[in-house]
């Protein structure tokens, strides 16, 4: 049963950091303005290092997403995926297959604008703007409707968006409905922020997190690995990211060990 919850309408608002406007200032990019420089650049002076935190979780997504494309998944649904630059789903995609459809979702209004240009040529890949709280009106967006089926394996990628559901919003509700629509054969993607290892830097970025529009939930690790529901996990299972699946030679890990994840199958 798909979830019909209403959900309020994100509104546009410059003067307060959003995330994915700070998620892409820390990998080195260009949309994003002072409030998120800002913040960022307090961010690295509390939390010296911190920006490979947020490397390290685009590098699991990489490797992510070349996993399912090696196992046969060629369309991904991307929920709360901010701006799609710098190595997001379709540019690993586009390296490994021509055959690959991809939807992004966000319900920030400057992040759904700035990233309508950045895919006007990719005819593979679309986004769209609506609430993940609300799955019915993800489901049914045109752009899913036009790009992906849902009858077949899905790549369900939820990178660093789960921790900005507060408990009130029913996250593991919210994820057995999704879990519960997709195909056999598709996968659960998901990065998550902990404090079940470095408790004390987990606060200090929480409490910058508190200053934006999209404040922070520290979960434990169990917690976020219940949000896989009855799936079953990819070897080695979830995992501090550093420590999925790592490339050889792979760049020195981040002095913080704060996001979790990993894949699971359906099926």
């Amino acid at each position: 049963m798909v979830d019909t919850r209403s959900t309020a309408i994100r509104e546009m608002d410059i003067n307060r950091p959003a995330s994915a406007r700070m998620y892409d200032a820390f990998l080195g990019g260009c949309h994003n303005f002072g409030v998120e420089r800002s913040i960022v650049e307090r961010l690295e002076a509390a939390l010296p290092g911190i920006g490979g935190t947020y490397r390290e979780n685009r590098a699991f997504l990489r490797r992510a997403v070349e996993y399912l494309l090696a196992h046969g998944v060629r369309q991904f649904l991307d929920l709360g995926s901010g701006i799609p630059t710098i190595g997001h789903v379709h540019e690993v995609a586009r390296r490994r297959t021509r055959h690959f459809r991809v939807v992004y979702v966000d319900n920030e209004p400057l992040t759904v604008a700035h990233s309508k240009p950045l895919l006007a040529a990719e005819i593979n890949a679309a986004i769209t703007r609506a609430d993940i709280r609300d799955p019915q009106s993800v489901l049914t967006s045109p752009e899913v409707r036009a790009l992906l089926n849902l009858d077949e394996p899905v790549g369900l990628v939820m990178s660093s968006v789960l921790h900005y559901l507060p408990e009130s919003d029913r996250p593991a509700e919210l994820m057995a409905t999704y879990r519960d629509v997709l195909a056999p054969g598709s996968h659960l993607v998901i990065s998550h922020v902990t404090d079940s290892h470095d408790p004390a830097p987990a606060r200090v970025l929480a409490e910058h997190y508190e200053e934006t529009s999209d404040p922070i939930h520290l979960r434990d690790t169990a917690s976020i690995e219940a949000y896989f529901g009855d799936f079953t996990p990819v070897p080695p299972g979830a995992s501090c990211l550093a420590d999925w699946r790592p490339d050889p030679g792979s760049p020195a890990p981040s002095p913080y060990r704060l996001v979790h994840g990993g894949i699971a199958r359906k099926g």
